[in-house]
């Protein structure tokens, strides 16, 4: 009933919220640039925060109904409780009122995690500029009801035209992923100006070792310090696109810092390297990763897989998915923590790696830490990937860390989830 409360309420609330946060947006005037789509939308922001530096304001941590509007306003998620709330509400007029920031561009990471987000989102920001980077199945759970009503014939359609509704309000330029099917089926009505990136004849190189990645990009290569997925070229390529427009002719990248739990490489104990990509997962990014994993050329590789969350009906089919692209790649070790991987993705590993000790499930990630400390022999490579509910696998890695002080560079330090994950790990 609670559950169903706040998906009726979640809207009306967020219009006040709007209503005050527009105030301030149109004191402020700022030209608008969304960054939009199922993943990789934080890494895309830090490129280009790379490259426009100062000359930009952007929404980190906020995607959001509620959080662009929070962010515009100037303040943070209130605390969950209802005093957080109510004080919430009688200062947000005040801060309609407050002085606007100096910078004349906003940079805002978008998400539609629910029908009708791109359209709010779209309307309140009216961007000159959108980069919508992929459609995949996240929050596909919020998409079912859409789906029965017969309005979309796939979740995937339904999540793309959310995206799509957004670009109705764009006043100048769209910059998308022309090898997305789904992007482009939702472009056929645009009248806007749109500018498309394809791998064919723009990516001539990608490679990747446990120091960083390197793309060439229509003859120039670009390095990274971090181990980045082959999907990433489309961000890079739009970044790249927006830096010709400002005409800044240093790329290079330098300044890019890559936000935590997106493939972060950080030493662990008895000389292993633990690769943290535990911020999100859904089957799309999971394969990237993946992927990604299978083309690092290491002696000894683990992966360490989450549930994939919000998938709806389809949570089964999903993670039998991610089971087949799991055993696509060379494998030293598989550990699942979760109950939905246990349920369907275990048995079918099981099969195809014959019922070896090669794969093995737990549903306690204390469990899961346990087993990882004592099966650690030393220089192996560790993959973890996960969803929502990245604080089981935070509290892992944090424990299996050479160096206290690379803590600070986990996703998810708030206190909230600290006391979650002591909850978890005691």
């Amino acid at each position: 009933m609670l559950a169903i409360i706040k998906q009726k309420l979640y809207f009306p609330l967020a219009w006040y919220f709007r209503i005050f946060a527009s105030i301030r947006l149109s004191r402020w005037r700022p030209r608008v640039f969304i960054i939009t789509g199922s993943s990789g939308k934080t890494t895309c922001l830090h490129l280009v925060e790379a490259i426009l530096k100062d000359k930009a304001r952007y929404s980190h941590h906020a995607n959001s109904a509620y959080g662009i509007s929070f962010d515009i306003l100037g303040f943070h998620h209130p605390a969950p409780t209802v005093f957080g709330w109510i004080s919430l509400f009688l200062l947000t007029p005040f801060y309609a009122i407050k002085s606007v920031p100096i910078e004349k561009i906003y940079v805002a990471e978008v998400d539609c995690d629910r029908p009708y987000e791109g359209e709010f989102l779209g309307s309140f920001l009216r961007p000159e500029l959108v980069m919508w980077g992929n459609v995949s199945r996240t929050h596909a759970a919020n998409f079912e009801q859409v789906v029965r009503d017969g309005k979309f014939d796939t979740i995937e359609n339904a999540i793309a035209y959310e995206f799509s509704r957004i670009l109705k309000y764009c006043q100048k330029e769209i910059y998308i992923n022309a090898d997305s099917a789904l992007i482009n089926e939702q472009l056929k009505s645009n009248l806007q100006e749109v500018i498309k990136f394809e791998k064919k004849g723009h990516l001539n190189e990608y490679s990747i070792n446990k120091t960083g990645t390197k793309f060439i990009i229509d003859e120039k290569t670009y390095k990274f310090p971090y181990l980045l997925p082959e999907n990433v070229f489309y961000s890079i390529a739009m970044t790249i696109q927006l830096a010709h427009e400002f005409e800044i002719k240093d790329i290079s990248f330098d300044n890019f810092v890559m936000p935590p739990g997106r493939s972060s490489i950080l030493p662990g104990i008895k000389n292993t390297a633990l690769i943290d990509s535990s911020y999100n997962s859904n089957l799309d990014s999971a394969t990237a990763i993946i992927e990604m994993f299978g083309k690092l050329e290491e002696a000894h590789k683990w992966v360490v897989l989450g549930d994939m969350l919000e998938q709806g009906e389809g949570e089964k089919e999903e993670h039998k998915k991610l089971a087949k692209q799991i055993s696509k790649i060379k494998l030293d070790r598989i550990i699942l923590v979760g109950s939905r991987v246990t349920k369907f993705a275990y048995p079918k590993l099981q099969k195809l790696f014959n019922n070896t000790n090669q794969v093995v499930c737990f549903n306690s990630p204390k469990e899961a830490l346990d087993y990882l400390q004592t099966e650690i022999i030393g220089g192996e490579t560790i993959l973890f990937k996960a969803s929502q509910t990245g604080f089981y696998f935070e509290g892992i890695i944090e424990s299996l860390l050479l160096n206290n002080t690379d803590i600070n560079k986990l996703c998810r330090r708030e206190k909230v989830f600290e006391i979650a994950r002591r909850k978890l790990y005691s």
